[in-house]
Formats: C-alpha cells, structure tokens, sequence
C-alpha cells in the first residue's frame, strides 16, 4: 500500500501514528443514545442558556415560499447588534475574519438572534451514524475511510482530520435540484453575476437502501448546466468525488465554444473557480469542497461562536435586497451563539497551496464548516469564508452550502450557490450515468 502513495502522502501517514485510527468504543458511542445528540453534539444547553438543549431539531414541514423552505423563526427579532464600535465586547467569540469585515465596513454589522438548534436528521441516518461510531476508521493516513455509510463517520471525534470527514460526509438529501446564483463583488462596491446555473447533487453514500459493504466509495455526483450570462449558457460541469486519494475526483466539463466535452483535472484545491469567473479557488465552494491531502489538520477544541445561521429569511429575499456595497446584507442575516469545533489546517510538507494556513469552525450540530480564515504566506489575514446555513426540514436536514468568500487584502468577495430567486428541492435519485462525461457528450445544448 505504501509504494502507491506520494512522499507527502507518507507523511501524513507517519504523522498520524499508523495506517488506521480506531474508531471509539462501545462505552463512548453508548452516549449518542444520553448526553450527545444522535450525530455527536452536545445535547444540553449552555451554562446561561444563550445555546438551548437540542429538543430533536426541527422536522415539521414548513410552507415554502418561492420555491424555497420558509422563514420558521417570522416573527423573531434580533436580540442585539455588533458593529465596529461594541465589538470588543464580544472579541472571544468572533472569528479573526468577522472582526477585519466589521473593522474595514461601517455599513458591516452582525444581528444576533436567539439560537435554534435545528439540526436534525432522518431516524435511519442517525441509526447508521450509531454504527459508525464503532466501526469507522481512518486508512491511508486519513486520506481515506472504511467502515461508515449513511451517517456521520465520526460522531466523536478526536482528531482534526476526523472533523474534516464529517464535514465532507454531513448531512444531506440522497440526491437534490437547486438553482443558484454566483456573484463577484469589486473593490468598487459593484456586484456582477459570474454565473447562474441548474444543478443536480447526489450523495450516494446516502442512499437510504446502501450499506457500509456494499459502498464503494463515491460519495458526491455533481452536474450543472449555466443559463446566464448568455455567453455561458449551456457551459456543463460533472464531477464524481471519492473517498479515496488513489480515486479522489474526477471531472468533465462541457465548453459551449468548442462543442466538446474534455477532462477538467484542475477542478480542484486552489486552482481558480472559473464558474465564479476566478473570484474563489475552488476548494472554497461550500465550506471546503475537495481532498485532505494538502493540510495536515490540528484539532483545537470546541468554543461558543457567533455564526450565520437559519438564513431561510435571508435566501427568500431577492437578490437586489440580499447584498448592499461589499457585503450581505446585515438588515437580512441572521446570525446565532452555537459551539463550534476549532481545527488548525497547516501545510503538509512537501505540499503547496497558496493558503498555507487556515482556520476551520465547524458547526458542533450538523459539522459544516461555518466559517474560514485564510492567512497568506507572510501570516496576515487574507481570506475569510461564511457559509449561510437553510433548515430544511422536509428532509429533515440542514443546507450549509451557500458560501461568501471574501478577500480581505482586495477588498473583493465571491458569492458561491446562492438561492437567492431560485429553488431547492429533495427528489428521487437519478441513474448512475446521468453523472458522466458521456451524459454531457450526449445532452449539449449549443
């Protein structure tokens, strides 16, 4: 096994003390059934209240509205502002990123609410991550995993690179539609879209009838199809992602202007996100999307955070209301107390990436990650992501893709799948083969 890995691979390897991490005892995973919630969270409240218990999340239908899931908390007002001016206040419980946006923008804000706990899941979902719990390992030096299927891998985690797994693996639909919208923010205050699109996700390691024997290992196919701006229209993407770095990806696009589909291998890491027109790499779409390898992961601890939260009112706001100059708009977010995991990301040696030092917060609930910081290679702040969270609770499940990046140094940002006047729907899985670069071959529009 290890003549097929790269030197760096190795490492990482070495680093992580042996090819497999066991995973935790009977004993410790018995607590997914007492004091941690089924995917692995805390189930009891702060000290002063501020972060509820989790009462089972929410998973009553709501109405939708624009083809979106509805506002659930209408009638909430925000319980306090932070601006520039009373930020101190509140300094241990803001990311380094949140406090350069509100330091650079007057117009910057952050509204907090009172804190949901929203999170939730299907019973099979939770009754796989229980079984995770005790059979889920960690093989070739983290790069890949053996043992889970249909639930979080590691409800209780003990090492950073297991954080990013139950990201990567969180929570999702077996397979969802959605239209969303990517925006390019200028130094000027000026917002362009840089594409709007129809894609289709599916999450195989979901599908409710699979099991850990019978997975073989992919575990995203992605597939979107531009419709503005006109000379994008018809541009196709698909991508297959795989939990495993011998497989990790792979990629077609299709190219209007050539009339041909070819292999997109630089889809991934910190290559340009030419949806986004360039204004993100691409392992900045939702959360962090893409392999471990470049990183070696440092699990810090766990901390109360203020983050965007429940943004179901913020996606059903059209898009003109949704930003203002630089930034969302702080009349339309909402933000919440909840505890995050922490996890330093430091290259690995004999790696490279142009973010060589980042700071993950992971959402203690669902495992999203919340937020970013990114430092360039002289340490100064450079980038910091925020991803806009929906409950969905038809699923039930939280939607956490939908990410703003901003450049720090620039004064730019990139606004990645937002739903703003789109929709968002659970629907049944589609064949395998919709998912290739012979599908695309076959259904080019122009």
């Amino acid at each position: 096994m290890i003549k097929n890995l790269s030197l760096a691979s190795v490492v990482v390897l070495l680093l992580s003390g042996g090819l497999s991490h066991a995973a935790v005892t009977a004993d410790e995973a018995a607590k997914l059934k007492s004091t941690l919630t089924p995917l692995g969270a805390e189930k009891a409240g702060n000290k002063d209240g501020s972060i509820p218990a989790w009462n089972g999340g929410l998973t009553t239908p709501g109405s939708r509205t624009s083809n979106l899931p509805a506002d659930p908390f209408p009638g909430e007002k925000p319980l306090f502002q932070i601006t520039a001016k009373n930020m101190g206040q509140y300094a241990d419980k803001l990311g380094e990123g949140v406090k350069a946006l509100l330091t650079r923008y007057p117009s910057y804000r952050i509204d907090v609410y009172p804190a949901h706990r929203t999170a939730a899941a299907p019973q099979y979902v939770y009754d796989n991550t229980f079984r995770n719990a005790t059979s889920a390992t960690l093989e070739k030096g983290g790069l890949a995993i053996k043992g889970a299927y249909g639930g979080i891998p590691f409800p209780i985690p003990k090492t950073g690179i297991e954080l990013y797994w139950n990201h990567t693996l969180r929570v999702k639909p077996s397979s969802v539609e959605f239209g969303f919208v990517n925006w390019v923010g200028s130094a000027d205050g000026r917002r362009t879209m840089a594409n709007r699109a129809d894609n289709n996700n599916q999450m195989p390691y979901y599908l409710p009838d699979g099991s850990a024997q019978s997975w073989n290992g992919d575990y995203l196919l992605a597939r979107f199809v531009s419709t503005e701006p006109s000379f994008k229209a018809g541009e196709s993407l698909v991508v297959r992602d795989r939990a495993d770095p011998d497989d990790a990806r792979q990629a077609w696009q299709y190219l209007v202007g050539q009339r041909r589909v070819r292999r997109a291998p630089t889809v991934g890491y910190d290559t340009p996100d030419f949806v986004a027109s360039g204004a993100n790499y691409f392992d900045e779409v939702n959360g962090f999307w893409g392999g471990p390898d470049r990183y070696e992961w440092k699990l810090v601890g766990k901390k109360e955070m203020f983050i965007p939260y429940n943004n179901n009112r913020y996606f059903n706001t059209p898009a003109d209301e949704a930003f203002v100059p630089y930034h969302t708009n702080p009349d339309k977010t909402r933000w919440e107390l909840h505890r995050v995991w922490v996890v330093e990301a430091t290259l690995t040696p004999g790696k490279r990436h142009v973010v060589p030092r980042r700071t993950f917060y992971f959402d203690e609930d669902t495992w999203a990650i919340t937020m970013i910081d990114g430092y360039d290679a002289d340490g100064k702040l450079w980038r910091t992501s925020q991803s806009f969270s929906i409950a969905a609770p038809e699923v039930p499940a939280i939607n956490s893709d939908p990410t703003i990046v901003y450049n720090l140094q620039a004064g730019t940002y990139s606004v990645i799948q937002f739903l703003n006047g789109e929709y968002w729907r659970a629907v049944p899985p589609k064949p395998n083969a919709f998912f290739t670069g012979d599908s695309l071959a076959s259904q080019g529009v122009r």
